[in-house]
């Protein structure tokens, strides 16, 4: 079990200059939980922000904000191979991380998946456009859910394009 300053250290990161009302540990199961969800967080942000480094982008997302606005954030490479998937998938499709990491996003999509949904994403990925839509995607137990994509291309400093993100929720 992880000890209470590490869960110290990771409230304090999430919430720096945010006010913050104190509440009662009501439950030890409740405490792991939230806290598996805010060290995982804290990964996601961590992993996104090393990316953009690592890359260059030249973007304007305030990632932690994403993280707390979308279900789910993937980035794939521009042969849209995923390379980061945030820990928000699993919830959203029933899929961890580490399982689609080196697969294409179209391993959520299937039978009902519109064809013409799926021309309008090519096409702004082909044109390096940004593109919004809601289609169906499947969850691993073969479950289908609505899911409401924002998608834009990434370019690094020299405008070279590197990356598309996308940012997901159900809807």
């Amino acid at each position: 079990m992880m000890d209470l300053k590490t869960y110290e250290k990771s409230v304090a990161a999430s919430n720096e200059g945010k006010p913050m009302a104190k509440m009662p540990l009501l439950s030890w199961d409740l405490y792991s939980v939230f806290l598996r969800t805010l060290m995982g967080a804290q990964k996601d942000l961590s992993l996104l922000n090393q990316l953009s480094k690592v890359y260059k982008w030249n973007v304007a997302f305030d990632f932690d904000d994403e993280l707390k606005e979308n279900d789910a954030i993937l980035v794939t490479d521009t042969n849209l191979q995923i390379v980061f998937a945030s820990h928000g998938i699993a919830e959203m499709s029933g899929y961890k991380p580490d399982e689609v990491i080196g697969n294409s996003p179209k391993m959520f999509q299937g039978v009902a998946t519109s064809s013409e949904k799926r021309a309008e994403i090519n096409k702004a990925i082909s044109d390096k456009t940004s593109f919004e839509t809601t289609l169906t995607n499947y969850r691993k137990n073969g479950e289908p859910y609505e899911c409401h994509i924002r998608s834009f291309p990434i370019f690094n400093k020299k405008g070279e394009l590197t990356h598309f993100i996308a940012l997901e929720r159900a809807a």
